[in-house]
């Protein structure tokens, strides 16, 4: 009877503190890891939803670009933080899905973080630089056909969104050509302006001011329709190949992270992108922001184990070998 009494007052107490805990949340500085190098769009969304969310939980957020290993450095650092709310993960479906399943880690991107909540979308766009002699996407495929192999393309790692798009369109077309390796879009995107790469299957919104300027060129999007910020370029559907794809991402924490805790930065994530303000910056890149109901934790938890469970086969039966 002793033992019941203290077990039920030790439960008491211990619920007792969890509460108290997640109230007084957060009451210093939150990390957020981002496993991409600053100035790309993953990092860009951090960044806006730091500036905002900081009035609401009344704590700054720090951006700690971490990368390296096809985004699994800084994948594995969120997984081993502590789960209290201080160490947070802003990834896309490079870390999310890409990465996952190509390289040996000891932690599963589905079972070792807690989601919190889907994060703006854009679509991926075949982009090259503005010395090819093909003006639509016609032209590319007939001129990298005539030049098997000479043709390189930007890829930002092993499993990439962009290197995962370059397989299938060499697949899709019948063209073969290179990768060449960087460790962000940024940095990738930057060589393909200079000239110093043929092309890229790039996020889209990264694309957008380049394009506008003149300083790349944009052959189709991957996206069921037209994307609004650039509604000439034609969709891969219009030229008759089947590729569409949503470059999502998304906002966890690491495992068993209080329930409390969640609410509050869901909250404080909803508190975001209903403001105004933060919805046209996110509609100026070139994003959608995902309807209330697809941004609870519930809704990404299902909506990543949806891309794992259809991606993964794909990308383990591509047989990428990691250098």
């Amino acid at each position: 009877m002793k033992f019941v009494t203290f077990f039920a007052s030790f439960a008491v107490a211990l619920i007792g503190t969890v509460a108290a805990h997640a109230q007084a949340y957060p009451t210093r500085p939150i990390t957020v890891i981002v496993p991409f190098p600053a100035g790309g769009p993953t990092d860009t969304i951090a960044r806006i939803m730091g500036d905002h969310m900081k009035g609401t939980l009344g704590q700054s957020l720090i951006i700690e670009n971490v990368t390296g290993a096809g985004s699994t450095i800084g994948t594995g650092r969120a997984v081993q933080a502590q789960p209290d709310g201080y160490t947070l993960y802003v990834g896309n479906w490079t870390s999310a899905v890409g990465a996952g399943a190509l390289y040996n880690v000891s932690w599963h991107i589905l079972n070792d973080l807690t989601p919190i909540a889907q994060l703006p979308a854009s679509s991926l766009m075949i982009v090259g630089k503005t010395g090819l002699p093909a003006s639509n996407i016609k032209e590319l495929i007939a001129w990298l056909k005539a030049n098997p192999g000479k043709a390189t393309a930007a890829s930002v790692g092993a499993g990439s969104g962009a290197h995962i798009c370059g397989l299938y369109f060499m697949d899709k077309t019948g063209t073969n050509f290179a990768f060449a390796q960087y460790r962000g879009g940024a940095p990738a995107m930057q060589d393909l302006v200079g000239n110093q790469i043929d092309m890229m299957c790039a996020e889209a919104s990264q694309t957008l001011t380049h394009v506008r300027g003149g300083k790349l060129k944009a052959f189709a999007v991957m996206s069921a329709g037209r994307w609004a910020p650039l509604p000439d370029v034609p969709t891969m559907n219009e030229v008759g190949l089947d590729m569409l794809w949503s470059f999502w991402h998304g906002l966890w924490g690491p495992k068993n992270m209080p329930k409390p805790v969640v609410d509050a930065i869901n909250a404080a994530v909803d508190k975001t992108f209903e403001d105004p303000t933060v919805a046209k910056r996110i509609s100026d890149l070139g994003m959608i922001v995902p309807a209330r109901d697809q941004r609870t934790p519930q809704a990404l938890a299902t909506y990543h184990k949806t891309e794992v469970d259809k991606w993964w086969p794909i990308i383990k039966a591509a047989n990428i070998k990691m250098q």
